[in-house]
């Protein structure tokens, strides 16, 4: 039998109380609550027989992106998000990693639904790669994330539709043991909601990425009342994102934001040309807004971010004044002080439409004297150089540049630690994980989680494939595990590239390769000719004749020391003895470890 779910407070203050009071900027100063202690209450294990439920991050922890969680309670499973993750640098080849779901492919059949909480592709970009892996299960979404997902899957034709269902932060779903509603928050994007799901073990929430702007852009301040209405029913565990957990205060408002844009918009001499995230929607309002005040014209470059404003604007979430925007070849048709370009490539991507431009490589666009370049995005880590390598080019072009390391014209969309704090306080939950982010950011979390009140033993810390169990009187890890490594996706490939095939990738980067072609007469093992080499990437032939003449007579010499006395002659294992002594004795003289292949020729 299914025992309901504990509705009591549990002792704790009711959500009328002061939770929290004004400061600044429309922000507030969290304050701990008053809670009754729970040492007696929680215990380390669950009881024999107790409802447990169990909850496993597949990604999302100990990482940034790859977001993807599952609740298991008896014979029902409910998803929330499917994300990506970008290769790192040490993945040559690798387009992106999205979760391992060998546990749910096996339990397929108990998969009640998806939840995605917002529309960002470490949250949606595995959907067309999982869904019918898992036997295409129905994804819930708001409409803003239901159409990037329907979009995206226009690339993926060859898959089995999807079917995904619309949500608004009013929705309440029924799916096996587990009632859900949603509550809006704040993000860079429209339509993000955190997630209340209740279960036989009490409520579990969700925050999704989220932070709190009490004066957005385009959008509504989050949903403090839903959520304070949540924390009076009380919360037995809260998943909470952690990605901004380094970063000291409150997160800054948009509308600050735009106050701080508006300045470089009234005042650029020239073309304004401002870079962002495709998916960022408040920014390009923002800047909408502005153009339309500085009668300037609007050009929209890159394929996501046109794709997006599209997509947005026929759903009503953009609004964009008749004739402002207009097509990028009629752009040097209007003066310079009349026109705002916007763009992708504000991490410095290779093909996109500002390296391009600065590069002169864009079919209308160069960069002149008098334009001013705004990047209004932060720096994703790992694109520092490359960033910084954009920048030393457009200053060349004689332009100027704004980024947000020189004033507010980008805030992230991650709560910073106060705002943590604040929805820990709102909240009030009995249990605390952290999600969302790299281990450092969790730990750090967990500290803000103890601050507000929450006692240390009641605090878990997962890590990828770790199966957390959940009573209403208990929590624990127990140190059982489902799959969680990375999944690698290469063109069309979807797990084809293992640990092995990125080991030689790495080699071939790191030392290159070298190939020694050898024709051996099949009956005596004798060479015939001299074996010929192909080297890539590790010396240079024309320069390096006596190496290669020495390596060609140890090749010959190895081969027929090999085969004198074997009858028959055994060729695979000629091929891996070639490739050790080659291996070695270029390594003893280069110090370099190329990857050495062996082509034995059988005459």
């Amino acid at each position: 039998m299914i025992t309901q779910p504990n509705k009591s407070p549990r002792g704790r203050r009711p959500a009328s109380g002061n939770t929290r009071r004004p400061q600044g900027r429309g922000g507030y100063t969290a304050r701990a609550p008053q809670q009754a202690p729970l040492s007696s209450a929680a215990t380390t294990n669950p009881e024999p027989g107790e409802p447990r439920l169990r909850v496993v991050p597949l990604g999302g922890v100990e990482e940034v992106g790859r977001n993807m969680s599952f609740l298991e309670y008896g014979d029902d499973i409910l998803i929330i998000d499917m994300g990506l993750q970008f290769p790192e640098e040490n993945m040559p080849g690798i387009d992106f990693i999205i979760p391992n779901v060998t546990y749910l492919k096996e339990h397929k059949n108990k998969i009640r639904g998806v939840i995605i909480t917002h529309g960002h592709y470490d949250h949606i970009g595995a959907v067309p790669y999982l869904s019918a892996e898992l036997g295409s299960p129905t994804i819930y979404a708001m409409a803003l994330t239901r159409g990037i997902i329907l979009k995206r899957q226009d690339d993926f034709k060859h898959l089995p539709k999807i079917n995904v269902e619309t949500i608004t932060k009013d929705s309440k779903l029924k799916l096996g043991v587990f009632d859900i509603e949603f509550f809006h928050v704040n993000h860079t994007i429209f339509d993000t909601v955190g997630v209340a799901i209740r279960t036989p073990v009490g409520m579990v929430c969700h925050t999704a990425d989220f932070k709190f702007d009490n004066n957005p852009v385009g959008d509504s301040p989050a949903d403090y009342g839903k959520i304070a209405s949540l924390a009076t029913e009380g919360v037995t565990l809260l998943l909470s994102d952690s990605t901004g957990a380094e970063r000291p205060g409150h997160s800054i408002s948009e509308s600050e934001i735009q106050k701080n844009l508006e300045d470089i918009v009234e005042h650029a001499p020239g073309r304004l040309i401002v870079a962002t995230f495709a998916s960022l929607l408040p920014r390009i309002q923002q800047l909408i807004i502005l153009a339309e005040k500085y009668d300037r014209k609007i050009v929209i470059e890159g394929f996501s971010m046109k794709s997006n404003v599209a997509l947005a604007q026929e759903l009503g979430y953009l609004k964009i004044p008749k004739g402002i925007i207009i097509d990028v070849k009629n752009v040097n048709d209007y003066a310079a002080n009349k026109i705002l370009f916007m763009c992708t490539g504000a991490q410095g991507e290779g093909g996109a439409a500002l390296m391009r431009i600065a590069t002169r490589e864009h079919r209308y666009m160069r960069l002149q004297e008098g334009d001013t370049v705004v990047f209004s995005s932060s720096v994703i880590p790992g694109n520092e150089r490359t960033v910084q390598s954009l920048k030393d080019i457009i200053y060349r072009e004689g332009a100027t540049v704004y980024h947000y390391q020189m004033m507010d014209i980008h805030a992230g969309g991650h709560a910073q630690r106060e705002d943590l704090k604040l929805m820990l306080n709102l909240m009030r939950p009995k249990y605390f994980m952290p999600i969302h982010g790299n281990y450092f950011m969790l730990k750090l979390h967990a500290g803000l989680a103890e601050s507000v009140g929450i006692p240390k033993q009641n605090i878990i810390i997962p890590t990828n494939g770790a199966v957390i169990e959940l009573t209403s009187n208990a929590i624990h890890n127990t140190g059982e595990s489902v799959p969680a490594s990375h999944v690698m996706v290469d063109g069309l490939g979807v797990g084809d590239v293992k640990e092995v095939v990125l080991r030689d990738r790495q080699m071939m980067a790191g030392d290159g390769i070298f190939v020694i072609i050898a024709l051996v007469d099949a009956q005596t093992g004798k060479v015939k000719n001299s074996p010929d080499i192909i080297s890539r990437g590790f010396i240079y032939l024309k320069e390096s004749k006596d190496l290669l003449y020495e390596t060609r007579g140890r090749v010959k010499r190895h081969i027929e020391e090999i085969t004198e006395k074997m009858h028959p002659i055994n060729f695979q294992y000629v091929k891996e003895e070639l490739r050790e002594k080659v291996g070695q004795f270029l390594y003893q003289r280069t110090e370099r470890r190329p990857m050495v292949i062996p082509v034995v020729i059988e005459i």
